[in-house]
């Protein structure tokens, strides 16, 4: 008899421990779950806002309010920048500019397809040639400078778009113009995201035993995403 009950009140300790350390590990993922939501509310409110904006746009044909855009011709001084990284310190002085280029392409030069071939004068024939092409691009969400450059002219043109407030959200959103910081406290909001949604799967699983229906749930929200991910184009 003293053995059974010894091994009666080993079996329930070990049953109280696991439960115990069960109770912790909720208790851990729901203090987890509300800091992470706490840390993301506000980037949440941006993305959100904006999201709903830039999902809607494209078949409600809505404009963004309060863009304003500005088209100019800046002339280059005589001895003219011979590189790309010249001309881009040479426009951050001429624009008045606080900060760098955001993004800098170069566009080698190359033929055109659609001209036809020029004689030369040895006789030979050669095809037209476009030249080099160099972009450059300023400023940050609430307004962007577009440079655009054709090596050999001697102007660049310059198109200037300053936004309003739900503009300068979307760029908010969409990362323009923002610095190395910006994107390394959005990708803090991405994993928050993924932690949300595993520990939020963790305390239905831990919590609730109507798992049944919860199945369906989330088989039913499986095969929506699906069937309207993969939902064929229109003509």
């Amino acid at each position: 008899m003293e053995r059974d009950l010894t091994t009666d009140a080993t079996i329930a300790g070990a049953a109280s421990l696991r439960i115990n350390r069960r109770l912790a590990f909720v208790r851990w993922v729901r203090r987890t779950h509300g800091w992470l939501g706490l840390w993301g509310a506000m980037l949440g409110l941006i993305f959100g806002a904006s999201g709903v904006w830039l999902n809607h746009r494209a078949v409600l044909k809505l404009e963004l309010p309060a863009q304003k855009t500005l088209n100019a011709q800046l002339a280059l001084p005589d001895a003219r920048p011979e590189t790309a990284e010249a001309m881009a310190s040479w426009l951050r002085d001429a624009l008045k500019l606080d900060r760098s280029a955001n993004n800098m392409r170069i566009e080698r030069a190359r033929p055109v397809a659609w001209a036809e071939k020029r004689t030369m004068n040895d006789g030979g024939q050669r095809p037209l040639m476009q030249p080099e092409r160099w972009s450059f691009a300023f400023g940050g969400p609430d307004r962007v400078i577009q440079v655009e450059y054709w090596v050999g002219n001697r102007s660049v043109s310059v198109r200037t778009v300053e936004n309003g407030f739900f503009a300068t959200l979307t760029n908010l959103h969409k990362g323009v113009g923002m610095p190395v910081p910006w994107i390394l406290l959005v990708d803090t909001l991405a994993g928050s995201l993924l932690f949300l949604s595993l520990s939020g799967l963790i305390l239905w699983w831990e919590t609730n035993r109507r798992r049944g229906l919860g199945f369906a749930i989330f088989g039913a929200s499986v095969m929506v995403t699906l069937g309207l991910a993969l939902w064929p184009l229109q003509p």
